[in-house]
């Protein structure tokens, strides 16, 4: 009952409610990035929902669009801005994305949504991951974030859907919290954002 219909009704209500009380932060962060990145405060994305369906994601756009003397864009330390990076160490850039959950493309809390070019890649347990709407934060989440494997992350993601329950997603969301004001695991060691999944070989 509740994976099919209270989680839902729980997703609605909370992100209207967190667009509301966010908002002042929200606006702030949209003007700051609107002048660091030339006019461009969001960043919207393809990326693969439930039953791997694709939708656009929206968030914080926390690089700007440098490139090279060839036209080439910069790597992805040297575009990342200094208002890009604080919005990423406190997770601000996932604000934006309670749009998606308003319009049912997520859900708060479920496996995040990875890149399409990925699904290829995945063996038969890790395309489980699609089983249920993909979320702003989730198990794998709390447990490492992007500090950890990608074999890691995906058998956390497939576990979140073998038990998924309100009282794994009350402790995913408490966990959450606390990892945001210590921010831990937002980026792999020495790279500012994580490596690329590039298949199970």
């Amino acid at each position: 009952m509740y994976k099919h219909f209270f989680k839902r009704v729980f997703d609605f209500i909370a992100a209207l409610i967190g667009l509301t009380l966010l908002s002042p932060i929200f606006i702030v962060v949209v003007i700051g990035l609107y002048f660091v990145n030339q006019g461009k405060p969001f960043f919207f994305q393809a990326r693969p929902g439930k039953g791997g369906n694709i939708f656009r994601i929206v968030k914080f756009k926390t690089m700007n669009d440098k490139i090279d003397s060839e036209g080439n864009l910069l790597s992805d330390a040297e575009r990342l801005t200094s208002i890009g990076a604080f919005v990423r160490k406190t997770s601000l850039d996932e604000i934006p994305q309670l749009i998606n959950v308003l319009k049912g493309d997520m859900s708060l809390i479920g496996p995040r949504p990875l890149l399409p070019q990925y699904l290829p890649l995945y063996n038969a347990e890790q395309q489980r991951r699609h089983e249920v709407k993909p979320g702003i934060t989730g198990w794998a989440q709390v447990n490492g974030r992007n500090a950890i494997s990608w074999k890691k992350k995906f058998e956390l993601d497939v576990y979140y859907v073998d038990n998924l329950s309100f009282v794994l997603d009350i402790k995913i969301f408490f966990l959450t919290i606390k990892k945001v004001f210590v921010r831990e695991g937002v980026n792999q060691a020495g790279q500012a954002t994580t490596e690329p999944f590039r298949g199970n070989n």
